[in-house]
């Protein structure tokens, strides 16, 4: 096998981010030529210097910035789901992951709602919640917490039985099993549950902030798109773009320093 195709080799990190240079570049690029093309109206591909200039109207002016304040609310929304998430999803995926009755009981309402198309719930969780900011987080909850929490089980169950016999021989109970064996050994793992779980919860901000958010990064991508300024909607998803990469790189390099022997660079 070349090294081309080894996924064992690693790169160096200067030609890692030289290659992830270049593909952006390339991708500038062909967007640039294509908004000069006239194949497309100003109206549907602005360029790229026209979305520069969006970002830098809604990153300042007259004294206020529009995209600090919306990302802001934005964060904060996805950052409480996610704390809720995680508070709620790991235990349930740690027990459904150690007790197959449990997971019986619990899997079938769980598990179906990862191939459901959840942004179809919003209509009812504002039927059932009203038009609030407590839907709106219960929205990125819900459509965060499917994913998690199976992830979560599977990792548990990922931990190879030896271990788990190791400790029931030496006296172990089931609850110390649980807490000082499989948890642990699972925790890498439950990290990259942890990573997904908020990486989703940023793909829905833009569906839970459409419905009668005063604040958001939605909420501007959707006065935007009703201004027909598509160069500010263009911005606002490059904002949720950036935000939810650096999210997904400070939770990444946080594994890395947690777990170090489960990361490789």
């Amino acid at each position: 096998m070349t090294d081309f195709w080894n996924p064992y080799r690693t790169l160096e990190p200067a030609q890692q981010r030289l290659l992830g240079l270049g593909s952006v570049l390339v991708v500038l690029l062909a967007w640039t030529a294509l908004s000069a093309s006239g194949l497309l109206s100003k109206n549907q591909l602005p360029s790229p210097w026209a979305v520069a200039q969006a970002l830098a109207y809604l990153g300042w002016y007259e004294g206020h910035s529009q995209l600090a304040w919306a990302t802001l609310w934005s964060v904060g929304r996805v950052a409480t789901a996610s704390a809720l998430v995680i508070v709620i999803g790991i235990p349930l995926g740690v027990l459904m992951g150690s007790s197959p009755r449990i997971n019986a009981v619990v899997s079938p309402l769980i598990d179906p709602f990862r191939s459901a198309p959840v942004a179809a719930l919003l209509p009812i969780m504002v039927m059932w919640f009203g038009i609030g900011e407590f839907m709106k987080i219960a929205f990125l909850f819900v459509g965060s917490i499917v994913y998690l929490t199976p992830l979560v089980r599977d990792a548990i169950r990922a931990v190879p039985e030896g271990y788990l016999v190791s400790a029931q021989d030496i006296g172990a109970t089931s609850w110390e099993c649980i807490r000082k064996v499989l948890v642990p050994l699972a925790m890498p793992r439950i990290m990259d549950a942890i990573i997904v779980g908020v990486s989703v919860s940023w793909t829905y901000i833009t569906v839970a902030e459409y419905v009668n958010a005063q604040e958001g990064l939605g909420q501007l991508i959707a006065n935007a798109r009703r201004l027909s300024a598509t160069d500010q909607v263009f911005a606002g998803i490059i904002v949720i773009m950036a935000v939810a990469l650096l999210t997904y790189q400070g939770l990444m390099a946080l594994k890395r320093a947690l777990y170090k022997w489960e990361t490789k660079e």
